[in-house]
């Protein structure tokens, strides 16, 4: 599961590594939570572009948006079949960029944050989906959700899940759903390497949503009522 991750390099630092022609100015963040802005890369007319998202994807044929859970992970086993998934799992794949993700465990009273990032500190692509709303009322807004994997050994003494973490050779073959059906890329949503990623502990004040620069301002968010696996759809 990944319910937390930061993006705190520059978009030109993130241009370089996805390799967009697109340009954008986006804050730096250390917390980014569900349901707000986050960056993402899909692939369309046979290259990659950078858009900004809702972080919590929202199926087309959604009617009611007010009760629906906010869908900000996916289970990789099943993508293809659930209805919340299976079209933007064979059309609209992405990949979301972050330095890091969080996890967290209780440590007496204290529920500490740790941050999970790659042992050379690079920013890393965690595989998405997203959908294009259409509301009832006729706006629109673009929705990704973060694909989720069986936790590695790294990962597991915190959650027993984690995100699909690409390999920068598969960007490519995640992306273009037109040429590569969601049965051939099985093989890429599989754990990370136990050598690629550290675990560090984080202050638990910088953990809060509020310790953000760009949220200092923001009201206390409500706890969510899903778990982001979409486990009934």
């Amino acid at each position: 599961m990944c319910g937390r991750f930061a993006l705190t390099v520059t978009p030109a630092d993130v241009q370089v590594l996805f390799g967009y022609d697109d340009m954008p100015n986006f804050l730096p963040r250390q917390n980014i939570a569900p349901t707000e802005p986050i960056a993402v890369v899909t692939y369309e007319n046979g290259k990659p572009h950078f858009r900004l998202m809702r972080w919590g994807l929202m199926p087309a044929w959604v009617k009611e948006t007010d009760n629906f859970p906010t869908l900000f992970n996916a289970r990789s086993e099943t993508i293809a079949s659930k209805p919340a998934f299976r079209a933007a799992a064979r059309h609209r794949r992405c990949l979301i960029p972050a330095n890091w993700f969080y996890e967290w465990a209780h440590l007496g009273k204290i529920k500490m944050p740790y941050r999970i990032m790659r042992k050379d500190h690079k920013v890393f692509a965690m595989a998405g989906l997203w959908e294009t709303y259409i509301h009832p009322n006729g706006s629109k807004i673009d929705t990704a959700t973060i694909v989720t994997t069986d936790a590695n050994g790294t990962v597991s003494v915190l959650h027993n899940r984690m995100p699909v973490i690409l390999d920068e050779k598969d960007f490519t073959t995640w992306l273009d759903a037109e040429l590569n059906a969601p049965e051939k890329i099985v093989h890429l949503m599989v754990p990370a390497s136990d050598e690629l990623l550290m675990i560090e502990a984080f202050d638990p004040h910088r953990g809060k949503i509020e310790a953000d620069a760009a949220n200092e301002k923001k009201p206390a968010r409500k706890k969510e009522k899903s778990d982001g696996q979409a486990s009934l759809f």
